[in-house]
């Protein structure tokens, strides 16, 4: 095979991916159309189990695609040649960000985890070994890191990663209750910037030895990153 032949093939399979992706978020691995991939990723379908022998190997596939983006993007945070707090809080500003603006992933990964957990799938396992332990050790050394250098706070380190990272998830799980039980919409534009904001800025203040020192770094790191653009889930009414 040429080399041009070689860059259109990667292309066909790089497109079947990314329409694999919208179309398991969106419907879920039953519900999801092989013929719609197909079209979406303007192949045909004799092509699409080419690269994929059936509709799980490509679920699979596409779920390590997204897992494997994630993974990767943490990675280069964890590598910046910065203090391990400031690291720390990125990660975090990452995570958030995340959470909220690569819709695909967080389904996937929402739908995976239930048929994980009800036996259907060993996809999960793979991944989590492929893809987020090296992602999870690392964290968790360079927490350690800055407990031993003294800039951070002394505390177990897998539980600052879990109040950190763990109320970035509470946020947005619990938003359709709280929209329900008070006035505020926790997921308007301009209350999610609000919260990140106050996420960062709070780890500033709790997880650094010096608090003064945490909060120039919260304050530079929200400002060197700002808040992705069109992030938003459409909004549904009622």
């Amino acid at each position: 095979m040429s080399r041009s032949q070689h860059t259109r093939s990667d292309q066909s399979r790089d497109r079947i991916l990314h329409a694999a992706i919208r179309e398991f978020s969106e419907h879920g691995l039953a519900g999801a159309r092989t013929g719609a991939i197909a079209a979406a990723a303007r192949v045909n379908k004799a092509l699409l189990y080419y690269y994929f022998r059936d509709k799980e190997a490509l679920y699979a596939a596409a779920l390590g695609e997204v897992a494997g983006k994630v993974a990767g993007e943490a990675l280069a945070v964890l590598g910046l040649d910065l203090s391990p707090g400031e690291r720390v809080l990125r990660l975090v500003l990452q995570h958030f960000d995340r959470i909220f603006s690569q819709h695909g992933f967080q389904a996937l990964m929402q739908q995976e985890m239930v048929r994980f957990r009800t036996g259907q799938s060993n996809a999960m396992r793979i991944i989590a070994k492929k893809a987020f332990e090296p992602m999870w050790d690392r964290t968790l050394q360079i927490v350690s890191d800055g407990i031993r250098s003294g800039e951070l706070c002394s505390v177990d380190p897998m539980q600052m990663m879990y109040a950190a990272l763990g109320a970035n998830v509470f946020f947005f799980l619990s938003s359709p209750m709280f929209r329900l039980v008070t006035a505020v919409d926790p997921l308007d534009p301009a209350a999610v910037a609000a919260r990140r904001t106050a996420a960062i800025e709070y780890l500033g203040q709790t997880i650094f030895t010096d608090r003064k020192r945490g909060a120039r770094l919260a304050k530079s790191v929200l400002a060197a990153i700002p808040i992705p653009e069109n992030a938003l889930p459409e909004r549904k009414t009622a």
